[in-house]
């Protein structure tokens, strides 16, 4: 039996004919840049998160990238973000010439720990990027509560989190993206909403951040004269073809993380017991959406990873290195065991295959495996 980390097919199969036919749409209206099928699931996406403005864009890392710039972050600046992320939530921070501040995470969720977050506080802070990792929300409430004591921004990276939600104190449930200034998403094709290729959009309910968003994003242009440009912007506009395919998709989307959260269960359920084997918190006030199902093996990790591959069950190990240790970061001289919490979950992390698709026969056969070998 073969178990794929994920199959990207078994879900465009299913919807080929929308899919195609979206796209034949597309090239039938020649309208490829910023068009209607743009502005419909712009408008869409913002109102399935419950957000005023969606402005869409190439790439999670752009979204990231420009609600940066639209909240003034620029050179001898410092914003904090987690330690234990992908790389281009730090890198979206160091294009605008300002500083990556590193935090380490509460080793249970995987993200952001905020009492961390104060002792990185200083006169340079300008903001603080959350990431709601593999699906897992941040801890938002006390996250906004430092952000207003201090006076920061907040940017949540939610490009592993569509459709992820945060109980308000009113009961409530609160779609992750919208709760801090700016909420940026990546359609890239491994996730729960993915794309055909790169896309990204991030939301705001700021008229004038979502001003500042769309001018950027279309080479500084403002108003309907194309060839007048207000500032020095970016070319980051979302495909028109790109758009019509997340507008097909979108409405499964709730669909398709329930089944990602009944899996996750299941593979909770039957591991809890299992010896050595830390299985992903969840909590009580917020609903993850389980993008990466993530274990922890506190021995062995190594040799299981090898195993399980050698029985064709694709596990992965996302991260396996923290920032602070990537090389594209050496000059801000960290050193091994400066972030215990986030080296700690790299040496025991291992993502196990998850995707709407999953069958529970292929799930059981993941589980036996890798009880065998703890």
């Amino acid at each position: 039996m073969i178990v794929p980390f994920i199959d990207l097919k078994a879900q465009n199969d299913a919807l080929s004919h929308k899919l195609q036919d979206a796209a034949g749409e597309v090239l039938q209206s020649c309208d490829f840049i910023l068009g209607q099928q743009v502005r419909s699931f712009e408008r869409e996406f913002a109102e399935f998160c419950g957000s005023k403005f969606a402005v869409g864009l190439n790439s999670g890392t752009d979204a990231l990238f420009l609600a940066l710039l639209s909240l003034g972050i620029g050179p001898g600046d410092e914003v904090i973000c987690p330690v234990y992320t992908y790389i281009a939530t730090a890198l979206c921070i160091s294009y605008t010439g300002a500083k990556p501040v590193f935090v380490d995470i509460d080793q249970r969720s995987f993200n952001i720990d905020p009492e961390k977050i104060k002792r990185k506080i200083s006169k340079k802070t300008k903001a603080i990027i959350a990431v709601h990792l593999y699906g897992n929300p941040a801890p938002m409430p006390e996250i906004l509560k430092i952000a207003k004591e201090h006076k920061l921004r907040v940017i949540e990276d939610a490009a592993q989190a569509h459709g992820a939600r945060i109980k308000e104190a009113r009961g409530n449930w609160q779609s992750v993206g919208t709760l801090g200034d700016i909420g940026c998403f990546s359609f890239y094709p491994t996730k729960n909403l993915s794309g055909c290729g790169d896309a990204g959009i991030a939301l705001t309910n700021s008229k004038d951040i979502y001003k500042k968003l769309i001018t950027l994003r279309d080479q500084g242009r403002r108003g309907k004269n194309r060839y007048v440009h207000q500032i020095k912007g970016y070319n980051s506009r979302l495909d028109s073809i790109q758009a019509a395919l997340l507008r097909v998709k979108l409405p499964y989307l709730d669909k398709w993380n329930k089944a990602r959260q009944n899996l996750a269960h299941l593979y909770s359920k039957s591991l809890e017991q299992t010896p050595g084997v830390i299985v992903p918190y969840e909590q009580p006030s917020s609903q993850h959406v389980f993008h990466i199902y993530a274990i922890r093996l506190k021995k062995k990790r190594a040799n299981v990873y090898t195993q399980l591959r050698k029985k064709n069950i694709q596990a992965s190990i996302i991260y396996h290195l923290p920032l602070h240790l990537q090389g594209a970061y050496k000059e801000l001289r960290y050193k091994k065991g400066d972030f215990p919490g986030a080296e700690r979950v790299c040496r025991e992390i291992l993502c196990l295959p998850m995707y709407p698709q999953l069958t529970k026969e292929k799930l059981k056969f993941v589980v036996e495996s890798l009880k065998g070998l703890v």
